[in-house]
């Protein structure tokens, strides 16, 4: 099958329109629009642009800045041993999610904390919700058991479920 260059150029920037992160090089839509030919086989062409995406997915790969780091571990510190993160973890998440608010937990006794203040407030929508999120999405073995995550962090934010 072949195609004319100006059918090429419009199929190009529509897909350039539609699919930001998968966009076509400049530099190949000027090789092709500087080609001699009059046609341009498609073959030739989607080969040129297979070529350059598996090149950007391998840069894509080792950078990345600005993305989810791979996995939060105790061992790496980024977990807390008595469930949630630490505040190097909390540092991690905020430097791979510019703008987040991600805040470390709020660990004073309730009886510490003052009445209506942003903390306990804090506190407070903390356990509702994930108290809420206990009865409903574990089972009855993780509900039980001392060692879970969730149980960790609501002992960790003293909530009473």
């Amino acid at each position: 099958m072949k195609i004319t260059k100006s059918e090429l150029q419009e199929i190009i920037e529509e897909e350039i329109q539609n699919v930001l992160e998968e966009s076509l090089d400049h530099d190949l839509l000027e090789e092709l629009l500087e080609d001699p030919r009059s046609q341009v086989s498609c073959r030739e062409f989607m080969q040129r642009e297979e070529i350059d995406l598996d090149e950007k997915k391998r840069k894509r790969k080792k950078k990345r800045k600005g993305r989810m780091p791979k996995k939060f571990s105790v061992k790496s510190g980024d977990k807390s041993k008595s469930g949630g993160l630490t505040r190097k973890g909390v540092k991690r998440y905020r430097r791979a999610n510019p703008g987040s608010k991600l805040k470390t937990a709020v660990t004073k006794k309730p009886s510490k904390l003052k009445k209506g203040g942003k903390a306990a407030k804090r506190r407070k929508s903390f356990c509702s919700r994930m108290c809420g999120m206990k009865r409903k999405r574990t089972g009855a073995k993780t509900k039980r058991d001392p060692k879970s995550r969730i149980n960790k962090a609501l002992r960790k934010w003293n909530c009473n479920c």
